[in-house]
């Protein structure tokens, strides 16, 4: 089968002909249709998850989202049979397994469900990291109705998914932006606001926007410093999150805001609740780019340097 892998961590990752995978007991083999691309797929080869205790194989196979038909189950297998048609995150030990691939193993356990029925399985792969994390992002930040949400780094995958989850909780959301079409593409998601970064700094333009602070703030894209700065936005006793691990949670608790580093925490139960919202037409899949398995070392590397614009998927 094809497949895009690693020989060696750190290694660029090319398209190989690979064994196609045999199912095991308590796993489902999973021809691919599909396979939405994160950059936590690039931190895996790295060795993000390479801490001495999680198993990894090579050639190692990248991707965790992916959605794909059921071509086999395993021994013990009584979550999925042959022909169903699911998605999720693809992601077990040994860590190689992925759904940059014609076909995939995935244990019945691990976070893959049924897949939406009103949506394509190239829609449905651009869901499952994104989608939990914006979904989990909210929740943890437990805001009300009529509260106001400053996103940073709105534009991107998670940032589409959190507007829209937050809009339709009733949240003013305030979306950063480059240009005006992703603003007018952002205010069609539900953003209340909008705030070109590139016309003037952010925290310039939110003070005079809301003199009197924000109730939360999700930042997805700056770094250490970025954040700090950012913080400031913010009223007293007010959450803040970051996907990108830069908080001091000592330094958040002096200024009396909660939240911190923020790690997305895989679940079928979790996917299900965002099978249902999409199931009811509410969330627009923000699927930006369809490329190929060849297109992937190219794509990556785009990614490596932030230049990637919106969520890609690799049709299979």
């Amino acid at each position: 089968m094809k497949a895009v892998a690693v020989s060696k961590f750190k290694d660029i990752p090319v398209v190989m002909d690979l064994p196609k995978p045999v199912v095991r007991p308590g796993t489902v083999l999973i021809k691919v249709a599909a396979a939405g691309m994160n950059p936590f797929d690039w931190k895996m080869i790295d060795g993000i998850m390479d801490n001495g205790k999680m198993p990894h194989q090579f050639p190692l196979i990248m991707g965790v989202d992916g959605a794909g038909t059921v071509e086999e189950v395993g021994e013990g297998v009584t979550r999925f049979k042959k022909g169903d048609k699911v998605y999720g995150q693809f992601i077990h030990a040994p860590i190689g397994e992925g759904s940059y691939a014609e076909y995939a193993i995935v244990p019945e356990k691990s976070g893959i469900t049924m897949a939406p029925s009103g949506i394509s399985a190239i829609e449905a792969a651009a869901v499952p990291t994104a989608g939990m994390t914006a979904q989990q992002l909210l929740d943890k930040l437990d805001l009300q109705e009529g509260d106001t949400l400053l996103i940073n780094g709105a534009t991107g995958g998670v940032g589409s998914f959190a507007t829209q989850l937050a809009a339709a909780q009733g949240i003013r959301v305030i979306a950063t932006v480059s240009d005006d079409a992703n603003a007018e593409r952002m205010k069609k998601l539900g953003a209340t606001d909008t705030v070109n970064y590139k016309t003037a700094p952010l925290t310039t333009q939110v003070k005079a926007a809301y003199p009197e602070g924000v109730d939360a703030l999700i930042d997805l894209v700056s770094n250490a410093d970025g954040f700090v700065a950012n913080l400031d936005l913010l009223k007293p006793g007010a959450g803040a999150l970051t996907t990108a691990f830069v908080a001091d949670e000592e330094a958040l608790k002096t200024r009396n805001i909660h939240g911190g580093n923020f790690e997305t925490q895989g679940s079928a139960a979790s996917l299900d609740i965002l099978s249902l919202a999409i199931d009811r037409g509410a969330l627009t899949i923000p699927v930006e780019n369809k490329i190929k398995l060849e297109d992937v070392p190219a794509a990556i590397a785009l990614s490596r340097q932030a230049k990637g614009k919106g969520k890609t998927v690799i049709v299979i």
